[in-house]
């Protein structure tokens, strides 16, 4: 293969040979947090989110759910689940499908959250960030927290790990599905998230159950999926 059809991509960084989607992604550096929201909001408000984030383009909340059945197979009704940027409910839809009936959505984004409402089933919303500060929610609240998607440049800082791990209950689970080219490429994440996450294990907050590499993640690039049980 020629190496420029090797490096075939659009300006967004997505190979040019998959589905067309409808917006200019905001994933990248310099954004406040207010105009990643009001992208999303208005994205979500449009139809067109879902519309550009089917499976065709991104599995990422199918690999997520799995992950999650699979770990709470036998307990799947009384597990408690947060949903962290948890945008119109696409995580939430494939948990619901798969029998979870406990789940809270956590999102900044208002336009978002409006959307995920109509999917009837979220208990509690939580239009907030996850970005280090304390949210409204009491420790040891959640069997398990899960993101599929809400990593990226502008978005959920190192920091948010800490209450990822303040949220969930000893011996519950925390999931965390991403592109697989952010660990290198994203200024935030680069040579710290994955130290973050070592030292954390370290520090006796959690344990890694696996680090696994998911193919054709989204848009045609690769995924990573770590998953980790809370030590604390």
């Amino acid at each position: 293969m020629a190496e420029k059809d090797i490096n075939k991509c659009t300006r967004n960084g997505i190979p040019e040979d998959t589905p067309k989607v409808s917006a200019a992604f905001p994933f990248r550096a310099g954004l406040t947090k207010q105009e990643v929201v009001d992208f999303y909001s208005k994205w979500a408000v449009d139809g067109k989110y879902e519309q550009d984030s089917c499976y065709r383009n991104f599995k990422g909340p199918l690999i997520a759910a799995n992950a999650l059945a699979e770990y709470f197979c036998g307990s799947i009704p009384q597990t408690k689940v947060l949903d962290v940027a948890a945008g119109t409910g696409l995580v939430g839809k494939q948990l619901h499908d798969r029998g979870f009936k406990h789940m809270d959505a956590l999102e900044p984004a208002a336009g978002m959250l409006e959307q995920a409402r109509k999917k009837n089933i979220y208990t509690n919303f939580y239009c907030e960030f996850l970005d280090g500060n304390r949210l409204p929610i009491n420790d040891d609240t959640y069997d398990c927290c899960v993101i599929s998607g809400g990593m990226a440049e502008g978005h959920i800082p190192c920091c948010g790990l800490q209450e990822l791990i303040r949220l969930t209950k000893p011996g519950g689970f925390v999931c965390i599905v991403m592109l697989e080219k952010y660990l290198s490429e994203c200024k935030e994440y680069k040579d710290r998230l994955e130290q973050l996450m070592h030292e954390l294990e370290d520090a006796g907050k959690w344990q890694l159950l696996s680090r696994d590499v998911k193919p054709n993640y989204a848009f045609g690039m690769n995924g990573v999926m770590f998953r980790f049980c809370i030590c604390k």
